[in-house]
């Protein structure tokens, strides 16, 4: 087989043809560094240590490929043994950055941040060559996000654009940090100060955008969005948050212009199908919402905010049928989905299924909401359903999560009554009336044939007079 020199991946070639055959041949270190740095960079450990050893039988004082040494035993979680082989290495050579750069990673692995930090400041001061030292901050800037000292972390990443203006993952972790502050004002004067000297930086435009979204500054988000897409006409993030501006300020039309650009420019996201939905809904293009709605939920299924979308876009035009229908696709694709199964709760109510409307109230609590509305709701249908011993002790579990809630005394009250044990009636209502007398009408609507027992008019009465 012949293989070209001009091949840039010829040392990888010939290695791992070497291996296939069992030959001996020699590459200088700077090709095994080369080979192992491209086995690490796929997760290919096997071949990472296989590299490195034949690597140091060929060149056994390499510091560098015993440096790629330590990085195996640090993926492997044998810290103890890669400090060991540090140490080593730094009595060989005492001035090798990199050799503290790996010391600070192992650090960094056992959660010794501060420690991690001091070795990188270290390494700083060694370099010999500061205006590369852009990852250097970088890896300091890591540091102090793990140990929440976000202000500090702002000062290591600025450095690094300062080294490096197009180092964007600095760029985004300074805005993170600013977000995690909710400093958006500091924000928002860094990213105008950083775009004085880079004013085709379409990912500063974007940031600055999103910083003006967040203090509801729609227009100047607007104009910074612009800005973007004119420094990169096809940066689908810009047209995506200016379409998100552009419903803020009711410009439904312009916003699904904006939309339906992303969609040209790469594959169709249910992101931006699900706005344009509502975006023609707001416009009242009945069938436009809805199509663009179905094209969502086709192209996610598994996207909850689209299912629930075209629910809700039936129900508010009272096609409970309909809502039946999505809600019932939904819960069979995700029956897990705490939000599916409250609104299943809600259209079955309206559409008087009180047994399947009950079903997803029981549901929705067993999935973790524990809302107050989804207890009393629930509580409502079981005694619709003449199910009163069964609302009872949804209610008892309800007081566990609101202890002073009028609404739940008050329907306590009624059941109790309702199945003849006064003295939990009594207790119960006059619990209700101290601590709201105005809910007093949930009787009325709840228990009507509770209304003139002497009992209950004698306690509210009472409650009424205390308060006047």
């Amino acid at each position: 087989m012949h293989y070209s020199q001009d091949d840039k991946n010829f040392p990888l070639t010939r290695f791992e043809s070497m291996l296939k055959t069992n030959d001996i041949l020699f590459f200088d270190s700077n090709e095994f560094e080369n080979i192992i740095h491209h086995y690490l960079e796929n997760g290919k450990i096997a071949l990472s240590k296989r590299a490195i050893k034949l690597g140091l039988e060929q060149h056994p004082s390499s510091i560098n490929l015993r440096l790629f040494q330590v990085e195996i035993l640090v993926i492997e979680n044998k810290f103890s043994e890669a400090d060991d082989l540090l140490d080593r290495l730094h009595n060989i050579e005492p001035t090798n950055e990199e050799i503290f750069i790996q010391k600070a990673n192992v650090l960094s692995k056992q959660d010794e941040h501060e420690k991690a930090i001091d070795t990188l400041l270290i390494a700083i001061e060694m370099s010999s060559t500061p205006e590369d030292d852009g990852d250097l901050y970088a890896l300091v800037g890591m540091e102090y996000l793990f140990l929440d000292q976000f202000d500090n972390a702002i000062i290591y990443f600025k450095k690094c654009l300062e080294s490096d203006t197009t180092d964007y993952s600095a760029l985004h972790n300074i805005i993170y940090c600013y977000d995690f502050l909710d400093k958006n004002v500091e924000a928002i004067e860094y990213l105008n100060k950083f775009l004085d000297t880079n004013p085709y930086c379409e990912v500063a435009w974007h940031q600055l955008g999103r910083q003006y979204y967040a203090i509801k500054e729609y227009a100047k988000a607007n104009a910074a969005f612009d800005f973007a897409i004119i420094s990169d006409d096809t940066f689908v993030g810009a047209y995506i948050e200016k379409g998100k501006v552009l419903e803020k300020l009711k410009n439904y039309e312009e916003a699904i212009e904006n939309y339906k650009i992303t969609l040209a420019l790469e594959d169709p996201t249910s992101f931006a199908l699900l706005r344009i939905g509502h975006c023609y809904s707001k416009l009242g293009h009945e069938d436009l919402a809805v199509q663009f709605f179905k094209k969502t939920i086709d192209e996610d299924p598994l996207l909850d905010r689209g299912w629930i979308a075209i629910c809700k876009f039936y129900m508010k035009r009272l096609n409970y049928q309909k809502a039946l229908y999505y809600i019932n696709k939904a819960v069979t694709i995700d029956g897990d989905n705490v939000l599916y199964w409250k609104l299943y709760a809600t259209v079955n109510k309206r559409l008087n299924f009180l047994e399947e409307s009950e079903r997803g109230y029981k549901r929705t609590l067993e999935l973790g909401n524990y809302e107050l509305d989804t207890w009393l709701d629930r509580s409502d249908i079981l005694t619709a359903l003449g199910e009163y011993q069964a609302a009872i002790f949804n209610l008892i579990q309800a007081t566990e999560f609101y202890p002073e809630s009028a609404e739940v005394e008050y329907r306590l009250a009624g059941l109790y009554l309702t199945v003849h044990q006064s003295d939990e009636g009594r207790f119960h209502l006059k619990n209700a009336t101290r601590l709201n007398i105005d809910y007093s009408f949930i009787i009325t609507e709840l228990f009507p044939k509770l209304i003139e027992k002497p009992l209950v008019k004698a306690i509210i009465s009472e409650a009424k007079k205390r308060l006047n």
